[in-house]
């Protein structure tokens, strides 16, 4: 997996995850560029300089800023870690994605998440998003940061949630007014695909649903601005 962006890079470095190598163009000068190096050269990790046409060829996305770090294949978190972890927690936040298969909307879901304290992120083998070079670079390097199971069933996964005490809320249209819902304790947003919503059957196993009210003429909205939404309105009724 290639890590690209100065943002990404220096994200990359405080998780103290094995790097293989960092590519670093050439030229590069200002206050960032002169921490990061060194930040880089701190953690110990392999790095060379290189004319900025490598790492043009080298970029999948074109926009690496004169920094490209590679690393193992991101490495998912299992169900169970992410339920250890808030089992001794009076409050938690869990964010369940059902369906959500553009990987801009997941990186932004993930920096969502990562900005706003999640406990974890649970994702699907199928009909989903994976953790690749472009979400991670969307995410500006978020998902070094935040729990990010991948489980079979979501619908399991979200029996598992309930069993340990986790109260699911979809977040889908016909709902109760979400700023009106009770949302502290233990809570897990469940947010479904960019086309279809959150499954029916899946709507059937969460304990409510809570939806953003719209004023416009347009009656959705985009995955990631809606997880943006409910997340933080978590945040807040927690903070009154």
């Amino acid at each position: 997996m290639k890590i690209e962006g100065r943002n990404s890079v220096r994200e990359l470095l405080k998780t103290g995850k094995t790097i293989d190598k960092i590519l670093i163009a050439n030229g590069m000068r200002g206050t960032e560029s002169e921490a990061l190096l060194r930040d880089i050269k701190k953690s110990g990790a392999k790095f060379q300089f290189a004319d900025k046409a490598v790492l043009d060829k080298e970029s999948d996305t074109g926009r690496h800023q004169g920094y490209i770090a590679f690393v193992s294949d991101y490495k998912y978190c299992e169900l169970e870690d992410i339920i250890n972890i808030i089992k001794s927690k009076d409050e938690c936040l869990v964010v369940v994605l059902d369906g959500v298969e553009d990987p801009h909307n997941l990186g932004s879901i993930i920096r969502v998440c990562e900005c706003a304290g999640a406990d974890g992120l649970i994702i699907g083998k199928h009909r989903s998003a994976s953790v690749t070079d472009t979400v991670m670079r969307i995410s500006e390097g978020s998902a070094n940061h935040v729990k990010i199971a991948k489980v079979t069933n979501i619908n399991q996964a979200i029996d598992e949630l309930k069993q340990n005490g986790i109260w699911t809320y979809a977040l889908e249209l016909g709902g109760g007014d979400i700023y009106k819902s009770d949302l502290k304790g233990k809570v897990a947003l469940v947010v479904g695909g960019e086309d279809s919503g959150v499954n029916k059957l899946t709507l059937k196993k969460c304990d409510g649903v809570v939806t953003i009210p719209l004023c416009g003429k347009v009656n959705s909205l985009n995955a990631s601005v809606a997880t943006g939404i409910g997340v933080f309105e978590v945040v807040r009724q927690r903070r009154v």
